[in-house]
Formats: C-alpha cells, sequence, structure tokens
C-alpha cells in the first residue's frame, strides 16, 4: 500500500470519529436546547453585568451590588420596551394612513409605464389573500395557539437564564474553581488555561457585538429621523437586535426599514434606506470589527459566513446567533492550549495564564 494512502486513511478514520463525536454532542444538546440556550443567555447577561457588579461592589456587599445589576438591566430592557410601545401608539393613526396612501401611490406608479400592470391586479390579489385566509382559518387559529405555548418557553428560557446570570455574577469564580477542583492536577490545569480563554474571548465578543449594534442602532437612528421616515425608534431597535446575527442581521434590518419608507414616503428615501445599508455595511466591515473586536479573535470573513450558515442549518436562528462566538472561543481556546504545550521553546505563548 502507498504510504500517502496509509496517511490519508489514517486522517479519514480520526476525522470520522471526530464527526461522530460532534454529531452525538449536538444531538444530546439538541434534546436540552432550551437548557443550552437559557444557559449561553445567562453567560451574555454575566459578560454585561458582572462589570458593573464588580464596580458597585467596591462600595456596597456584593450581594447587594449584584442585585443593583441585575434590577437595573431588567429597567432598561423594559424601559426600552415601553419606549417603543409608546411611540407605536402614539404615531399608529397616522401610520395608517401614511402607509394606505403610500400603497395607493405604488399602485399608481406600476399601473404607469414601464411596468404597466392591470389595474386590477392587486385587487384580484387582495380577494386571494381573503380566501386563503378564510380556507386555512383552523390552521391560522392552531398556530396561534401554538405561538402562545412557544411565547410561555421563550418566557421560561428568560427566567432560567435570569436566575443563571444572577449566580454567574455573583460567584462564577468560585464555581469555576469548584469544577476545576473536581479534576487531576494535569486536566486541572489544562481547563484552567481553557476556561481564562474562552471566558476572555467570550466577553470580548459580547461586549464588541454589543457596542457594534448599538452604534448600527445610533446611525440608523439618525438618518432615519432625517429622512422623516416613521417608527424611526422602533426601526433602530430592530437594527439593534439584527446585529448580533453578523453579515446577513442588519440588511435584513435595514431592508425592514427600506419598505417602510417606500410605503411611506416614495421610491427615492427608500432608495436612500437602500444606500445606508451599504454605507452602514461599510462602516462595520472596515471600521467598527476591527477597532472594537481587537481583544477578541478576529475571524475571517469567510470563517464568520461559513459559521453564521453552518449555525442557521444546524439550529435555526438561535444557531446563527450562537455560530461565531463558538467558533470563536473554540480557536481561542485552541491556541491557548498549543501555547502552554509548545512553551517558550516552541514559538508559544502564555497570554492565557495571565486570567481574565
Amino acid at each position: 500500500m502507498p504510504g500517502w494512502l496509509g496517511t490519508a486513511a489514517a486522517y479519514a478514520w480520526r476525522i470520522i470519529v471526530v464527526a461522530i463525536v460532534v454529531r452525538a454532542a449536538f444531538s444530546v444538546l439538541g434534546q436540552f436546547h432550551r437548557i443550552a440556550v437559557a444557559v449561553f443567555l445567562g453567560l451574555v447577561l454575566t459578560s454585561l453585568l458582572r462589570p458593573v457588579a464588580d464596580l458597585l461592589a467596591r462600595h456596597v456587599p456584593r450581594p447587594l451590588a449584584v442585585a443593583t445589576a441585575v434590577i437595573g438591566g431588567i429597567v432598561v430592557v423594559l424601559g426600552g420596551l415601553a419606549l417603543v410601545g409608546e411611540i407605536v401608539a402614539g404615531q399608529r393613526r397616522g401610520l395608517q394612513r401614511e402607509f394606505v396612501a403610500g400603497i395607493d401611490r405604488i399602485e399608481r406608479q406600476l399601473e404607469e409605464p414601464p411596468f404597466r400592470l392591470p389595474a386590477n391586479t392587486f385587487d384580484d390579489l387582495q380577494s386571494r389573500i381573503g380566501k386563503l385566509v378564510s380556507s386555512h382559518r383552523s390552521t391560522l387559529i392552531s398556530e396561534a395557539v401554538s405561538g402562545a405555548s412557544r411565547l410561555l418557553e421563550v418566557l421560561t428560557v428568560l427566567a432560567l437564564a435570569l436566575f443563571c446570570a444572577v449566580f454567574f455574577t455573583h460567584s462564577g469564580d468560585r464555581q469555576w474553581q469548584w469544577i476545576c477542583d473536581q479534576l487531576p492536577a494535569t486536566a486541572r490545569r489544562h481547563l484552567t488555561v481553557a476556561g481564562r480563554a474562552a471566558w476572555r474571548t467570550f466577553t470580548g465578543y459580547t461586549r464588541g457585538i454589543l457596542l457594534v449594534a448599538a452604534t448600527n442602532a445610533f446611525l440608523v437612528c439618525i438618518a432615519l429621523l432625517i429622512l422623516g421616515v416613521p417608527l424611526a425608534v422602533p426601526l433602530a431597535l430592530l437594527e439593534f437586535a439584527a446585529a448580533f446575527i453578523p453579515l446577513i442581521g442588519s440588511p435584513i434590518a435595514l431592508g425592514v426599514a427600506a419598505v417602510v419608507a417606500l410605503a411611506t414616503k416614495g421610491p427615492v428615501t427608500a432608495l436612500i434606506v437602500v444606500a445606508l445599508i451599504v454605507i452602514i455595511g461599510q462602516i462595520e466591515g472596515h471600521l467598527l470589527h476591527p477597532i472594537v473586536m481587537s481583544w477578541a479573535v478576529r475571524l475571517h470573513p469567510v470563517v464568520v459566513a461559513f459559521a453564521v450558515v453552518g449555525g442557521a442549518i444546524a439550529a435555526g436562528f438561535i444557531g446563527a446567533i450562537v455560530a461565531v462566538p463558538f467558533v470563536a472561543v473554540f480557536w481561542s481556546v485552541h491556541q491557548a492550549l498549543r501555547g502552554r504545550t509548545e512553551g517558550p521553546e516552541g514559538g508559544g505563548r502564555r497570554t492565557a495564564d495571565a486570567g481574565p
């Protein structure tokens, strides 16, 4: 047997074994995906709340500092949701009139050159939609009921995430030390290095993407207010939430803003919003990510794209959000363990031993 064939076979069966293990791990996590999502959200909240709690703990007892940080975070989130609800309620009637007028304007433009659509095209479309809704009424009702149960699941996950965040923020370091103490000395050292590198990368990524999302939302809000597009603040908050999905989140959110601009302000404003998609994408890709993400592991855009698509295929919307920080943490741990194994003689670095 040629030597290259034996080498290829040796690599092949090892890759197959690793793939089977990874598949089995994801299958197990799939059975407990709600718990996994809750723990992930708890770690995200911890990375944001812990610096505030550490700062307050210099002046007040640790439990009071943690409670203040958590309650303050809840107030900020609920305040933002209340602001969105107030804006939508205040603009509801005017927005309905603008949408009706905008849709009529779009219909007239499509009936003129170069489109020349028949005048009854949209009337037939509305009648078809009405017939479709009436014929599938039972299905829609069952979907609404299942949506209510899913809402209950979401609230349960959020409550569990908040519960985890409280204890992680209060004494997460002691919990991690207890886990490390249960292992042999050799494995304990490797796990300590890996844990420090993982947490440093995870917190850096989380705080960095939060700053990027806030910057994008601010730019979108200012631009939409200048253009006079309705619901500027809710659309900016949508951009803030969508920015947590790299590459595709911001364009989707700004696409929604473009539709609103088209229906209320006309095609010129909508084209300006589309141009805004390109401009903000360039700012995010060439300025914000290189600067803000400098303390986290910087991944190549191709790796980010594959991670987002692979995460979406494996676990849907949640997978698209989790994929990039998961890949970043995995690569950071790999680099830290390789640096510890090689040591100074092998050109490795011991930066992970310094702790977060």
